[in-house]
């Protein structure tokens, strides 16, 4: 039995680190219990998932994981927040296989183990970024859950035609299908955020598209979306070569040259770019 962490424990763990939470790291710890349980039920992990966590602070959802799951690899860029939460794993989940490792996500590259699932409690300004570095650096990983700003889930969730579709909805719809997975209150959190917060649950194709494919697709929506009032021929005139160019690629695609990036779908991206 892993026993989760209260809003006191929490804050007494803060106060032994002398450590005040801070809006540049995005430090917004989730101090209620019952939140944690409906984060790792949205997760839909499997006892035998072999989990990587980001971000995981001082333990309070990394303590639920291992409620669900034996193996776990939390990441973690603050040293002190990661030995401390290697003395509370071994307190409160002795028996679990849980690692800590303290690094910048974004340079991480190897695990211990092909993870099958990454959850995480990210803050805004790398959610996107870290996501995309571990879809295309571990592809063991089957699915995700992630916690983020309500303002960053509904552009991961975003279909085409809709003002929140952009480059990170594009991008990930290559990976697999973001669906929303509810909403968390404010005031689970301390410190208290000036933002909302929402859960995405993302599932992984079944059958990958051709990773050669991908850098090419993701220079195509890099470009879409980098001016994206400008109609395609426009947007992708430095893509392509010229407006000219962009416009002959874009009608042997099946795509009008007058569309914006935000009409294309993952399967139009994809057409343009096997069409240079």
């Amino acid at each position: 039995m892993v026993e989760l962490l209260g809003a006191g424990e929490i804050r007494s763990l803060a106060s032994q680190l002398d450590l005040r939470p801070t809006k540049k790291l995005g430090q917004n710890f989730v101090i209620d219990p019952n939140t944690i349980r409906k984060i790792v039920a949205a997760s839909q992990l499997q006892p035998m998932d072999k989990v990587v966590e980001i971000g995981p602070g001082l333990g309070s959802l990394t303590l639920g994981l291992l409620e669900k799951v034996d193996q776990l690899v939390a990441i973690e860029f603050d040293d002190r927040l990661a030995t401390k939460l290697s003395e509370t794993l071994r307190q409160k989940a002795p028996e679990k296989s849980a690692e800590i490792i303290h690094a910048d996500a974004m340079t991480v590259t190897k695990l211990r183990f092909e993870p099958d699932a990454l959850v995480a409690n990210l803050p805004y300004n790398i959610s996107v970024p870290v996501i995309l570095h571990f879809l295309e650096t571990f592809p063991s990983i089957s699915k995700v859950l992630v916690l983020v700003q309500a303002e960053v889930a509904a552009r991961l969730v975003a279909g085409p035609g809709s003002k929140t579709y952009g480059s990170p909805s594009a991008k990930l719809a290559w990976y697999g299908k973001a669906t929303a997975a509810g909403v968390v209150s404010r005031s689970i959190f301390w410190p208290v955020p000036n933002v909302d917060s929402a859960l995405v649950y993302f599932e992984k194709r079944s059958a990958p598209l051709p990773t050669q494919l991908r850098s090419e697709v993701f220079r195509v929506i890099d470009g879409a979306f980098a001016q994206r009032r400008k109609t395609l021929r426009q947007a992708l005139a430095s893509w392509a070569g010229s407006p000219d160019l962009a416009e002959q690629i874009l009608t042997r695609a099946g795509v009008s040259p007058q569309a914006r990036g935000e009409d294309l779908s993952i399967d139009d991206f994809i057409e343009v770019a096997k069409q240079k």
